[in-house]
């Protein structure tokens, strides 16, 4: 299976699956289907936008391992995450661009953003209003 999104690009999109025998789709891309285990499946890209589903925020440097920032306990900063549900395809774990309680409610429209990580890039959600202030 390829990337988890399409990068670089002008329109970047996170790369998923979907089972051609239930039409279940899963991200990341999966070679087989979790729901009827079939192995027809065929790589999609997915909307960049969607709706924020649910979130919290990650206020301590996670455990490295797995966590691969570049960041120490005393510079680390909180982040948003979240769940973004994809016009009805699936929803997907991911960083936030906003931190702010106050900033995020369930129901917010949110778009894919591709965001500097380490010494490479990752992908987030970003309020749609934060978007097209940048555009």
């Amino acid at each position: 299976m390829s990337e988890l999104f399409s990068w670089p690009s002008d329109d970047p999109r996170l790369i998923g699956s979907r089972c051609t025998t239930c039409e279940v789709v899963t991200f990341p891309a999966q070679s087989s289907c979790p729901h009827c285990t079939s192995a027809d499946v065929t790589e999609i890209e997915l909307d960049r936008q969607g709706t924020l589903w649910t979130w919290t925020t990650q206020g301590f440097r996670p455990k490295s391992p797995p966590y691969a920032g570049d960041d120490t306990p005393e510079t680390f900063e909180t982040y948003g995450v979240g769940y973004i549900e994809l016009a009805g395809q699936v929803r997907v774990e991911s960083r936030l661009t906003v931190n702010d309680p106050e900033r995020l409610h369930i129901g917010m429209p949110m778009e894919l953003v591709i965001v500097p990580f380490g010494t490479g890039v990752t992908y987030a959600f970003a309020p749609i209003e934060d978007v097209e202030a940048v555009t």
